[in-house]
C-alpha cells in the first residue's frame, strides 16, 4: 500500500471524506502570477489541494471523490485559462495528434515567427528614434506604419492574456505589459494626430534617461515597439529553454522498446509492448531493447543499463537473473519472462519520481510565488504614484509617463516565477539521466543540512553476496581436491555460504563431482559421500589440529565466516568466506567525507566483520550486532545527538530507518520498500552514486538560491531606477527580458553536472 492509499484510507475510517489524485494540464498561463492565481482559485474550493506549476504547466490535485474532475476543470476556466486531463499514453509505435493546452499555446516555433516578423520592423524604428542624423522629413509617420503591427499583433500574446485576467478582476505580468506598450502607443498616436509630432520637419532628440520635451511632439513608438520585441526574446528564449529543460525527462519516458518477439506454442510472435502481459516469455536479440522487467529463463548475455542508469559496464545475466525494461542485450540471445509490465515497470516508476519532483515545490519556491501573487498590484500603485510624483514635482507630463511606464515594464515578475521551476526541471531531469532519483523538491532542503551518513553494511558498502576468499589446504591435502570435494557436498545446500563456497570452488576447480548420501545439520553444516568419501563441511570447531585452529582465527581475525573441511574423520582445511566489499566503496567514503559527512557503518554482523568492513573502506565510526529493528533507534538516537543524519540502505529491513532518517537513499538494486521510503534513489548499485546525488541536490538547491537572489534584487535595485527617471521605457524592456533569460541560463548549466 502506498502513503497515498494509506492515507486515503485512514481519512475514510475516521469518517473524513475519501480523497483522490488527478492531473491537469494548465494552457494559457504567462508567468508566475497566473500560476499563483490558478492555486489559489483550486485551493479555495472545499477539502482541495492544489500545487501549480508554472515551469511545467501542469497543476497536481488532491480532492474529495465527491468533487469531480469536472468541477476542477470548470474552476480553472473561470479563472481565465485552459485545462483539462493528459491523453492517455498511445500505444508504442503510433503518432499521436498533438492537443491540449500546449497545442493551443504559442510554442518556440510559433514565437519565432512572430518574434522574427516584428524585430524586422521594429529595427528601423529603433534607429530612426535614436539616431537623430537618419530622421528625414515625415520620418515619424513611416514609423508609426512598422511599429502598429509590431505593438497590435507582436504583443497580441501580452494583450489577450491581460485582457482575460481584467475580466477577471486579476492582474499579472502581462497586465504590465500591455498597459506599459499600449500606453507609450497611445500617447505617440495622440502626439501625432492631434499634437505637433505629426508636423513635416519634426525630429526627436534621444536619451536613456528621462528628459523634459514638450508632451505634444514627443513620441514613443521606439518604446512601444523595442519592448514588445525584448519581450518577445524573453519569452521565445524562456519557451525553448522550457522544453530543453524537459528534454531529460521525455528522453526516459522514450527509452523503453516500441515492440517484442513474444514465443506463443513455440513462434515468434511480433506484438506492440503495450500487450505485453505478466507471465509472458520474449525472445531478446543481440542489440535489441529488452521490453519490460523480467527473468531470464534462457541463454546467457551482457546487458548495457547505461541509457537507464549511467552505468557504463555491461553486467553479465543468466538463468534466473532479474533485467531491466529499457536496456539493451549487448551479447547473445536471451528468453526474458515479463515480470513486471506498463506502469509497474522500473523505468515507469523512475519517470513518474521524476515528474512528481518536477511538479513539486521546495519551500523557497512558495516564497517566490507569495512574492509575485502580491507584486503585481504593487508595482500597478508605484506607477501610478511614480506618475503623481513626477507630475506634481515638475509639471512635466511627458516625464511622469515615461516614468510610469519605465516602472510598469521593468517590474514583470518573469524571473520570479522562473527561479525555482527550471532549476528544479533541469537538476531533476540531469539526475535521471545519471541513475539519481530525486523523489521531491524539498529534498533539497534536507541535502544542504546533513552532516551525517549512516550506511547499512549488507547491499550498501557490501555486495551482498556471499564470496570465497582464502583456501587454507592443510599439510599432505592438494588445494584442488579440497575444492572440489568441499564444493560438491556444498552445491547440494541452498544456504548463501554453501553457495559462496560451491560456486568459488566450481571457478577455481572446474567440475564439481556428484554427492551421495547428502545430509544437512543446522548450525553444524553438511555431510555427504563423494568419489567413495565421507565428506564434511561446516562449523566443525571441537578439537581442531593447531594448524587447523591457526586458520580459522587469521580467517575470523580478517571479519571472514571460517568453514572447516573433513573426509574420513580428518581435518583436511579450512575455507574463508565473506560478503565482498563493493570495490568502489573505499573511493565512495571518501567522496562523501570530502561532502563534510560523517560516515557512521550500521549492521547486524558481529563487530569483528564489521570492524574489518570499516577498516577496508576507510570508515572510523562502527555500529554492529544491531537487530533491524534497532536501525530506527539508531537513527534517532544519532539525531538526538544533534546530528542531521543521511541513510543508505537497499532491504526491507531498512525501509523505517531511511524514513526516520532527515535524508533516505535507496538503493535502486535493493526492495521495493526501500525505494518507497527512502527520498533520493541510486538506481546504479554503486556508492559513489549517493555522493553524486547529494553534490547534484546541493548544486540545484544552490542554483535556485541564486536565481532567487537575481530576481529579487533585480527587481529591488531596478524599481527605484525606474521611478526615478533614470531608465528609458526601452531599456528598461531589454533589461527585464535579459533578467528572465539569465535565470533559465543560469539553470540549464546543471546539464553540464557531472
Amino acid at each position: 500500500m502506498t502513503s497515498t492509499t494509506a492515507e486515503t484510507a485512514t481519512a475514510a475510517q475516521a469518517g473524513a471524506p475519501e480523497l483522490a489524485e488527478a492531473e491537469l494540464l494548465i494552457g494559457g498561463m504567462t508567468c508566475a502570477a497566473c500560476a499563483a492565481r490558478v492555486e489559489k482559485k483550486l485551493n479555495r474550493m472545499d477539502g482541495v489541494t492544489a500545487t501549480v506549476n508554472y515551469a511545467t504547466e501542469k497543476a497536481r490535485i488532491t480532492h474529495p471523490v465527491t468533487v469531480p474532475v469536472a468541477d476542477l476543470i470548470s474552476t480553472v476556466v473561470r479563472t481565465g485559462y485552459t485545462a483539462e486531463e493528459p491523453a492517455p499514453e498511445p500505444p508504442p509505435g503510433d503518432e499521436a495528434e498533438e492537443s491540449g493546452p500546449d497545442a493551443a499555446d504559442p510554442g518556440p516555433d510559433a514565437l519565432r515567427t512572430r518574434l522574427t516578423v516584428s524585430a524586422l520592423l521594429a529595427a528601423p524604428v529603433v534607429l530612426l528614434a535614436m539616431v537623430p542624423a537618419l530622421q528625414f522629413d515625415n520620418w515619424q509617420w513611416l514609423s508609426l506604419t512598422l511599429a502598429a503591427p509590431v505593438v497590435v499583433w507582436g504583443g497580441l500574446p501580452f494583450h489577450r492574456a491581460a485582457w482575460t485576467n481584467v475580466r477577471h478582476g486579476a492582474a499579472t505580468m502581462d497586465t504590465l505589459v500591455s498597459l506599459g506598450t499600449l500606453a507609450a502607443f497611445g500617447w505617440s498616436l495622440w502626439a501625432l494626430f492631434l499634437g505637433d509630432a505629426g508636423m513635416p520637419g519634426m525630429r526627436h532628440g534621444f536619451d536613456l534617461t528621462v528628459s523634459r520635451t514638450d508632451g505634444a511632439s514627443a513620441i514613443y513608438l521606439e518604446a512601444a515597439a523595442g519592448v514588445t520585441v525584448f519581450l518577445l526574446l524573453g519569452r521565445w528564449l524562456e519557451a525553448r529553454s522550457k522544453r530543453r529543460a524537459g528534454a531529460a525527462l521525455r528522453a526516459l519516458m522514450e527509452l523503453g522498446a516500441k515492440d517484442v518477439a513474444v514465443l506463443r506454442e513455440g513462434r515468434e510472435v511480433r506484438i506492440p509492448v503495450a500487450r505485453l502481459a505478466v507471465g509472458d516469455r520474449f525472445v531478446v536479440r543481440p542489440g535489441e531493447k529488452i521490453a519490460t522487467d523480467g527473468t531470464v529463463t534462457e541463454g546467457a548475455s551482457a546487458v548495457d543499463a547505461s541509457l537507464l542508469t549511467g552505468e557504463s559496464v555491461p553486467a553479465d545475466v543468466g538463468v534466473g537473473d532479474a533485467v531491466t525494461g529499457a536496456t539493451v542485450n549487448a551479447g547473445g540471445r536471451l528468453v526474458v519472462e515479463a515480470t513486471r509490465v506498463g506502469a509497474d515497470t522500473r523505468l515507469a516508476r523512475m519517470a513518474r519520481l521524476v515528474e512528481d519532483a518536477q511538479s513539486g515545490k521546495a519551500e523557497v519556491q512558495r516564497l517566490a510565488d507569495r512574492v509575485s501573487g502580491v507584486f503585481v498590484p504593487v508595482v500597478l500603485l508605484i506607477s501610478a504614484a511614480t506618475f503623481g510624483g513626477w507630475l506634481g514635482g515638475t509639471g512635466d507630463t511627458v516625464a511622469a509617463f515615461t516614468a510610469a511606464v519605465a516602472v510598469l515594464i521593468i517590474a514583470c515578475p518573469c524571473a520570479l516565477g522562473l527561479a525555482t521551476p527550471t532549476a528544479l526541471l533541469v537538476g531533476t531531469g540531469r539526475g535521471a539521466q545519471l541513475g539519481i532519483l530525486i523523489k521531491g523538491p524539498e529534498v533539497l532542503e534536507s541535502t544542504r543540512r546533513v552532516d551525517t551518513v549512516v550506511l547499512d553494511k549488507t547491499g550498501t558498502v557490501t555486495t551482498g553476496r556471499m564470496t570465497l576468499h582464502e583456501v587454507y589446504a592443510l599439510a599432505g591435502t592438494p588445494e584442488e581436491e579440497l575444492l572440489r570435494l568441499a564444493g560438491a557436498v556444498e552445491h547440494a545446500s541452498e544456504h548463501p555460504v554453501a553457495r559462496a563456497v560451491a560456486a568459488g570452488a566450481e571457478r577455481r576447480a572446474g567440475r564439481l563431482p556428484d554427492v551421495a548420501a547428502f545430509v544437512s545439520v543446522p548450525g553444524r553444516g553438511v555431510r555427504g559421500r563423494v568419489e567413495g568419501r565421507e565428506v564434511a563441511v561446516g562449523r566443525l570447531h571441537d578439537e581442531l589440529p593447531p594448524a587447523a585452529a591457526r586458520a580459522v582465527d587469521e580467517a575470523e581475525g580478517n571479519g571472514r565466516t571460517a568453514v572447516v573441511v573433513a573426509w574420513d574423520g580428518e581435518v583436511r582445511g579450512v575455507l574463508a568466506v565473506a560478503d565482498a566489499v563493493r570495490e568502489t566503496s573505499a573511493e565512495a567514503v571518501a567522496e562523501l567525507r570530502r561532502l563534510g559527512l560523517a560516515p557512521v557503518l550500521l549492521t547486524g554482523d558481529n563487530r569483528r566483520v564489521a570492524e574489518s568492513v570499516a577498516a577496508a573502506v576507510g570508515i572510523d565510526e562502527v555500529i554492529a550486532e544491531v537487530l533491524p529493528e534497532e536501525k530506527v533507534a539508531v537513527v534517532e538516537r544519532l539525531r538526538a545527538e544533534g546530528r542531521t543524519v543521511a541513510m543508505v540502505g537497499d532491504g526491507v529491513n531498512d525501509a523505517a530507518a531511511l524514513a526516520t532518517a532527515d535524508l533516505g537513499l535507496a538503493m535502486g538494486t535493493g526492495t521495493d520498500a526501500a525505494i518507497e521510503a527512502g527520498d533520493l534513489t541510486l538506481v546504479r548499485g554503486d556508492l559513489r552514486v549517493a555522493a553524486d546525488a547529494i553534490r547534484l541536490s546541493r548544486r540545484t538547491l544552490a542554483t535556485i538560491k541564486g536565481n532567487l537572489v537575481w530576481a529579487f534584487g533585480y527587481n529591488v535595485a531596478a524599481l527605484p531606477l525606474a521611478a526615478a527617471g533614470l531608465l528609458n521605457p526601452m531599456i528598461a524592456g531589454a533589461a527585464m527580458a535579459f533578467s528572465s533569460v539569465f535565470v533559465v541560463s543560469n539553470s540549464l548549466r546543471l546539464r553540464a553536472f557531472h
